[in-house]
């Protein structure tokens, strides 16, 4: 007899299992491909010999202990490492404040499976990080796209949005999810205005905020000071990672805010840990001095994105446009007329990747003409080579 499972599913579960797979939008990728796609640190800037130096003194220094379900005093250091840092930028949060998580995906859910059911609105950027759209949409169908420009979030559209909403008696969204600082994928940063300006319409209509501040630490020029340093409602719950600046594979992340929200993921979390991970980095960031270790990484950074955009100016054709960001990962293109899914189908069998527009968008039709490069991970000279053929395969095969 064939079981059907089907009925085992609760309708919560039946709805999310209805949207596309997570991680549907990860090409496949030949042999020897150029990876634009990857938003991964690049090889040589993780620091592995680092990193193993620390596993190599916590196990000496403390045997099996790091070993077992509650871990290492390291991991209480590692929580105190995140909360001094958050503090050197502004960000003073109490421990009971700070949750520390297996990255920020696990911060995402956390926060998703607290607030959100098949009633609630979510209101997010278009376009946005297409994970957090996936782990948003396995919770409720009621999301609304709010468009951004190349000073971040519209805030101006958002106001109308919510004014709309309250006329007709609609329930306001539980958060507004945003990146401000070195969107992913756009780059761009949401200057100070909008910035205070959403901190008034999220008193003011009764919202939340979660701020994924991914990329935040890795400015060019300017550092902009994330929304949670000017949040005196304490609205905001600010989602950071360590995966950019020091080691994705750690999976280290946070949530740091209200109290009574941090203790409601919290309870959610229970003890899915990684207490070997966070014990390691605990020991890492005891060892390491991070503020010199993030100044080579924006040095580094700095010169991929310029020779990125330098290879944009030499290859692509003049109606290819861009923005440079001024931190990140990431160059957003604006190819008009271009299907971009149907010229990553071209790309790849040149030997080069990227991302097609239409994962970013609720709406996967608005992204058709726009696609995502990434300057963290490919050596130089390979991203100056990868450039020069998506942009004569422009050239030849659409203009």
């Amino acid at each position: 007899m064939n079981v059907s499972y089907n009925h085992f599913f609760p309708t919560s579960i039946k709805n999310a299992l209805s949207n596309d797979p997570p991680g549907a939008w990860i090409p496949k990728i030949p042999t020897d491909c150029i990876r634009l796609h990857r938003g991964y640190p690049a090889s040589s800037l993780v620091p592995y010999d680092e990193i193993k130096s620390a596993v190599n003194t916590l196990i000496d220094n403390e045997h099996d202990l790091p070993l077992h379900y509650l871990g290492s005093a390291q991991v209480g250091l590692l929580k105190e490492k995140i909360q001094r840092r958050l503090s050197e930028r502004g960000i003073v949060v109490k421990d009971a404040e700070l949750l520390v998580t297996s990255g920020s995906s696990q911060a995402l859910d956390l926060i998703a499976r607290t607030l959100l059911d098949q009633t609630a609105v979510v209101f997010m950027e278009a376009p946005t990080y297409m994970e957090a759209l996936e782990t948003f949409k396995n919770y409720t169908k009621q999301v609304i796209s709010v468009p951004i420009d190349e000073h971040g979030l519209k805030v101006d559209v958002l106001e109308t949005l919510l004014l709309k909403r309250k006329q007709e008696q609609l329930p306001m969204p539980r958060f507004m999810y945003t990146i401000p600082s070195f969107h992913n994928p756009s780059g761009v940063t949401m200057n100070p205005e909008r910035r205070h300006r959403l901190l008034q319409l999220a008193s003011t209509f009764d919202f939340l905020i979660v701020e994924d501040d991914a990329y935040g630490e890795l400015s060019f020029s300017e550092k902009p000071i994330p929304l949670k340093v000017t949040d005196p409602e304490q609205r905001v719950l600010h989602v950071g990672s360590l995966s950019k600046v020091v080691a994705p594979g750690m999976r280290i992340g946070w949530i740091a805010g209200a109290e009574k929200l941090v203790s409601a993921c919290n309870w959610f979390k229970k003890d899915l840990d990684h207490p070997f991970a966070q014990a390691t980095i605990g020991t890492y960031l005891q060892h390491t001095d991070l503020e010199q270790h993030i100044t080579q990484l924006r040095n580094a950074y700095r010169s991929r994105r310029d020779v990125l955009v330098a290879a944009l100016e030499q290859s692509m054709p003049e109606y290819v446009k861009w923005t440079i960001p001024g931190g990140g990962y990431f160059v957003w293109l604006h190819v008009p007329n271009v299907d971009t899914s149907l010229l990553l189908e071209k790309s790849l069998s040149e030997g080069v990747s990227f991302i097609p527009g239409k994962y970013f968008f609720l709406t996967p039709s608005e992204g058709k003409y726009y696609l995502r490069l990434s300057f963290s991970y490919e050596e130089p000279e390979r991203m100056v080579e990868g450039i020069q053929k998506i942009g004569e395969l422009i050239t030849e095969n659409y203009t």
